[in-house]
């Protein structure tokens, strides 16, 4: 069988994974067009995309009548139409996936922002100016977490080791639920907005999260605090916070995800110095991409002998 990888940055899948029995073809580069990847694919039984980096519509699928196996990395993958692919006669699988790497990552924003992490190392390096910042202090501020699902809970309890004061909200969020995460349960999106000193996004993109962040939330929190989006770039308002940053009325935001990836040379996020921002590096680990990989050999395997795993419904 055919094997394509697609947007594999790092060159990883063949060097984590053993693929010596499927033909593999690994594409580095990120591929923009449908018709680039329609073209490209053309001639492979089974495909293996890494999260939501090139999008599987039923118009490309359509194009695919040689693909019989699409793998995801994840159990969940909302840019692959899995009701098209099971009438087409595409089995759709996927692979397990760490809740850890993008905890980390998260914080590693926070503090990054906090401690004005980027200009002081630029300086320092530039031989500038010794200590041109004053820091915020987490201990005794309040953490704000948009969704406490397995993401949110790890970061409410490092929060919680800093010291801080975690306020949490979700639509189906209950304080049992909170308390037991070692939060409070904000009465309101708005209350949590207008509470908090740092607001971390940890949501699942759907209809009601798609542009939960919007001018009007954006203009309930504090011009002191930061915004922190590691989950998906559409539950913001990319322009309203881009202009809530500009106007002075965000003091930052700490990004790992965007509306258009990879995010073109001369984006207004690239070049904003309140900004601290990451190429969606939340999932990119070791760990995670071993999982990944091993388990996308898995499931060729398993098609292979009939009895596929780990289906996506």
């Amino acid at each position: 069988m055919r094997c394509a990888v697609l947007d594999d940055y790092q060159d990883a899948a063949s060097a984590i994974a053993d693929w010596s029995r499927v033909d593999l073809t690994v594409f580095r580069e990120h591929m923009d067009t449908e018709d680039e990847v329609a073209a490209a694919l053309a001639d492979f039984d089974v495909v293996v995309i890494m999260r939501e980096r090139t999008p599987f519509p039923a118009s490309l699928l359509a194009r695919l009548p040689r693909l019989k196996l699409l793998i995801t990395s994840g159990m969940r993958n909302a840019s692959v139409d899995i009701a098209a692919a099971k009438a087409q006669g595409i089995t759709v699988c996927g692979t397990a996936s760490r809740s850890e790497p993008p905890v980390e990552l998260t914080w590693a924003l926070i503090l990054g922002l906090a401690r004005h992490l980027v200009p002081e190392n630029a300086a320092f390096r530039a031989g500038g100016a010794w200590q041109s910042t004053i820091g915020a202090d987490l201990a005794g501020a309040t953490l704000g977490l948009l969704g406490l699902g397995k993401i949110g809970t790890r970061v409410a309890a490092i929060a919680r080791a800093f010291g801080m004061e975690v306020l949490a909200w979700s639509q189906n969020l209950t304080a049992e639920r909170a308390e037991a995460a070692g939060a409070t349960l904000a009465s309101s999106k708005d209350e949590l907005l207008a509470g908090s000193d740092i607001v971390s996004i940890h949501l699942a993109l759907g209809d009601r999260t798609r542009g939960l962040v919007d001018v009007a939330a954006l203009a309930r929190m504090k011009p002191s605090a930061v915004l922190v989006n590691t989950s998906r770039a559409a539950i913001v308002d990319t322009e309203a916070m881009i202009a809530a940053l500009r106007a002075g009325r965000l003091a930052g935001a700490g990004l790992d995800v965007f509306d258009l990836e990879p995010l073109p040379a001369d984006h207004p996020l690239r070049t904003l110095p309140t900004v601290l921002a990451t190429p969606h590096l939340g999932y990119v680990t070791r760990g995670n991409y071993t999982r990944y990989f091993t388990e996308a050999v898995e499931d060729i395997d398993a098609f292979v002998a009939g009895e596929p795993v780990r289906v996506l419904s």
